[in-house]
């Protein structure tokens, strides 16, 4: 992560990095940073409804990219007498989507605030039982939050009766085996309870019937590393940071050739053009933006002139495209597109789960097409048929939403570069 200016008040997530040495922050060091001060304050003054209302008076959205509203989610789960005695908290830390490398910074640098949010929520939502399913290859991730979960056990914020407030909780950690596919809520369920990594059918939905049947809750590891700030600090501030209707701060970053890329703590709807040219540097000398994805592969490319748009989630959606991850990939004008999307679309295509046809068949056809369409050796008609694809990976075609992340990439590309596929036919 580049170093910016930061504070408690206006970085809710990164404020305690300049505290960082040689190593994570351990817990006395996190305790004396507020650490844990949010959780005691809502295990003293707080329900769990209460809990929840906040959240969804703070507008926080999903941060995995869907953008879902939190607390909305959160109020579809059972609560009350009347609801199951076992629920379950789910963090998804399987960071698979290329160009992303946000939570795996969390996890390592901040341990304790994951743990401390996913206790928070676990509280709320009277979960009993959490579980972070992180990547498998997140090897110091995974071993720096077991040590954290060892040690809030240890003080008492995990286990029987934390701070004796009554409520009870346990964290785990899984590591899962390195399928993309687990980024799709439901199939890391089916994955954390020892199935086949497949999505499911819904509705029912996880709120309702989720990990071993029990309703569950599935947040992403950002998410959840909002909610210490928002119920230490409040809704209303929390509201404030943006820039845009969309609330909070979000982690933005940059990869591809550009002079420094990154990860930055900023205010939701800052414009692609601040973060590309204040933080990120520009592009490295020249080269020249050609066209960029705003959150991830699975997003559809822009223009160099919707740099002017503000990173938020209506602004790219109304542009064409969806801000997913929030971390931009920026293509150079020295680069060949053909390329570009073959390498995205040869990485769809080899996680999919192979549950529908649209993946299983299709992907694999594209890969192989825009191969030839790279060595000049296209056919007449493989541009339509590309095209074609694209439409079959469309929402609604697909069992879940992998097949459409990948015909993002390619429709989109399709319709902005034409000329530079029809150069590879013969």
């Amino acid at each position: 992560m580049n170093t910016i200016t930061t504070s408690a008040e206006t970085h809710p997530l990164t404020w305690r990095v300049s505290h960082l040495k040689d190593k994570p922050l351990d817990l006395n060091t996190y305790e004396t940073l507020e650490g844990f001060a949010a959780l005691r304050q809502v295990l003293k003054t707080m329900s769990p409804i209460e809990v929840q209302t906040n959240v969804k008076k703070a507008g926080l959205r999903g941060r995995g990219g869907a953008g879902f509203p939190t607390g909305t989610k959160w109020s579809f789960l059972p609560m009350g007498d009347k609801a199951p005695d076992q629920k379950y908290l789910v963090c998804n830390a399987d960071e698979m989507e290329p160009g992303t490398f946000k939570d795996r910074f969390l996890m390592e640098k901040i341990p304790h605030l994951l743990i401390e949010g996913m206790i928070i929520s676990g509280y709320a939502l009277q979960a009993s039982k959490g579980y972070i399913f992180i990547r498998g290859e997140f090897v110091d991730a995974a071993r720096r939050l077991q040590q954290a979960i060892t040690e809030a056990k240890a003080a008492g914020y995990l286990g029987t009766n934390i701070l004796e407030s009554g409520f009870n909780m346990e964290l785990f950690v899984h590591t899962g085996a390195g399928r993309y596919i687990c980024g799709e809520e439901t199939a890391l369920i089916n994955s954390l309870e020892g199935r086949r990594a497949n999505p499911r059918t819904k509705p029912p939905f996880p709120q309702v019937s989720g990990l071993w049947g029990k309703p569950t809750v599935v947040n992403n590891v950002e998410t959840l590393a909002n909610i210490p700030a928002i119920m230490f600090r409040g809704s209303d501030w929390y509201r404030n940071l943006s820039n845009s209707k969309d609330a909070g701060t979000k982690l933005y970053g940059v990869s591809g050739r550009a002079k420094r890329p990154g990860l930055w703590e900023l205010p939701m709807g800052v414009t692609g053009q601040e973060i590309l040219e204040e933080y990120a540097g520009g592009m490295q000398k020249g080269l020249k933006l050609m066209c960029w994805l705003p959150g991830g592969a699975s997003t559809d490319f822009l223009l160099p002139e919707h740099l002017q748009l503000a990173m938020d989630y209506d602004s790219i959606a109304k542009a064409g495209s969806r801000m997913g991850t929030g971390l931009m990939m920026v293509v150079d004008d020295k680069q060949n597109i053909v390329s570009v999307v073959r390498n995205l679309e040869q990485f769809c295509a080899r996680e999919s789960c192979g549950w529908c046809t649209p993946c299983r068949d299709g992907l694999p056809w594209v890969v192989k097409t825009l191969q030839a369409i790279e060595r000049g050796e296209g056919q007449a008609g493989d541009i339509e048929l590309l095209q074609q694809t694209a439409k079959f990976l469309l929402a609604g075609t697909t069992f879940c939403a992998h097949g459409p992340g990948a015909g993002a990439p390619l429709g989109s590309a399709l319709r902005l570069f034409k000329s530079a596929f029809e150069q590879g036919i013969k």
